[in-house]
């Protein structure tokens, strides 16, 4: 026991002095903080000049309509800017600005040639050219200088649509307020129902999603640290002297539980750092009147979550260090671990079918699996949560499937750390693992 809390030690000790260590730990957050901040903060700089868009109506009684639909951004882009506390967090709404241009000597050539001059120099954003025959085909012209601007483009798409379907519902006769009324949408107001009674579904289960990628994050960076570690005490055989004083399973239990402290240490930073932010970002929303809840989570799926993390994270290194006892370079290393990362692909890929129906027998099955568990039976919690037998099944699975997977590593692990020279192959590892 003291021998593996001592390579438990070095290996913390050494992860968390790393300079990447202090670099990732400190980006993370900050990482995080500029995807769901810095958007906002640019487009509410950028985003709140006026657009000035010409446009030619060749029906001669079009324009009138189109502009009324297109300004009516300038009065709620008005009402957040007057209201600066929501502005603060965050779109201003856009502005527009729209002027009628005649037909240049009966031309539409000659217009166009010269709204596109006036476009090239600055003076104009964009301009419309609305056919005569818009209201029987529906299409018109969008010149514009940005044309990869597609929101721009589709908001000019939305509100010309609704003016030309209000002049025919005009030239039909019909009630535009009467339609308008009975074409009112109907709010679904979506309520759980469980064990627990009934209560409102708060979208919890995209927890599962944020946790499967906080695990895939942690696989990748750390999965790959074991690997790089396992290969680089091979090539500079430092192996032979450890296998001299330690058995190769509680060394390789060592190493992969000192890694994991290290990969422990930094989720802990990072969520800490993330609920610091939520709590931050909801008290702003209170205080600008916006309407904010919290999701209703009970307790015990945060034992899940962290459960199901530890499954997921061991499971996928264990296999780390498996692939890295059987290779001669970290590049082959590499190569060798991509159908690991795979598993984790699949995972996410099935997700889809388990949130349509998370008590069918595909989505037990694929629940039990411990390369997919940490995924999709959070997902069934999370959605309708399956009987206490089938959780606890799926985690006694994962937690014997480490286990297995660590005996099997450590089989090979002994035997691949002392050869040098080539991969190992298929047969190879059988036969080691075989081995008494």
């Amino acid at each position: 026991m003291n021998k593996l809390l001592a390579v438990v030690k070095r290996e913390y000790l050494e992860g968390v002095r790393t300079r990447s260590f202090l670099i990732t730990t400190m980006l993370g957050p900050l990482l995080m903080l500029g995807i769901s901040v810095l958007p906002v903060m640019v487009m509410s700089r950028i985003g709140g000049g006026t657009t000035r868009i010409a446009v030619v109506d060749q029906t001669n009684r079009m324009y009138e309509r189109v502009r009324d639909h297109i300004t009516r951004d300038n009065a709620e882009a008005t009402a957040n800017r007057r209201n600066e506390r929501t502005t603060r967090g965050g779109v201003s709404g856009a502005r527009y600005e729209l002027e009628q241009v005649a037909l240049a000597n009966n031309s539409l050539e000659e217009t166009k040639r010269n709204l596109s001059e006036r476009v090239r120099r600055g003076e104009l954003n964009a301009y419309v050219v609305i056919p005569p025959n818009v209201l029987e085909n529906g299409k018109v012209e969008y010149y514009a200088r940005n044309t990869s601007d597609v929101f721009t483009a589709e908001r000019m798409r939305n509100r010309i649509t609704s003016a030309v379907v209000e002049q025919r519902m005009s030239d039909a006769q019909i009630d535009q307020g009467r339609l308008a009324e009975l074409q009112r949408r109907v709010e679904i107001d979506a309520i759980k129902v469980d064990g627990e009674g009934e209560r409102r579904d708060s979208g919890s289960f995209w927890l599962a999603y944020i946790v499967g990628g906080v695990i895939y994050a942690m696989v990748l960076l750390y999965g790959n640290a074991v690997l790089s570690s396992v290969v680089e005490e091979k090539t500079t055989r430092v192996s032979e002297v450890l296998f001299s004083s330690i058995r190769p399973l509680p060394l390789l239990a060592g190493k992969l539980l000192g890694v994991s402290l290290v990969a422990l240490t930094q989720v802990i930073v990072w969520v800490l750092v993330s609920v610091l932010l939520s709590l931050y970002g909801a008290g702003a929303l209170v205080a600008s009147g916006a309407e904010f809840t919290l999701p209703r989570i009970r307790p015990e799926v945060y034992v899940y979550l962290i459960l199901f993390f530890l499954v997921g994270y061991f499971v996928y290194s264990t296999c780390y260090a498996l692939v890295g006892s059987m290779v001669t370079t970290a590049q082959e290393g590499t190569g060798m671990a991509m159908p690991i990362t795979f598993m984790f692909v699949i995972a996410f890929v099935l997700t889809t079918p388990v949130i349509s129906n998370p008590n069918s027998s595909f989505s037990v099955l694929m629940s039990l699996i411990p390369f997919f568990s940490p995924i999709i039976m959070l997902l069934r919690i999370m959605t309708e949560t399956p009987p206490f037998w089938q959780i606890a099944l799926s985690l006694l699975i994962g937690f014997a499937s480490i286990v297995g997977l660590m005996w099997i590593a450590a089989r090979v692990y002994r035997t691949g750390m002392l050869m040098y020279g080539k991969r190992a192959t298929i047969p190879e590892v059988m036969r080691w693992v075989r081995q008494p």
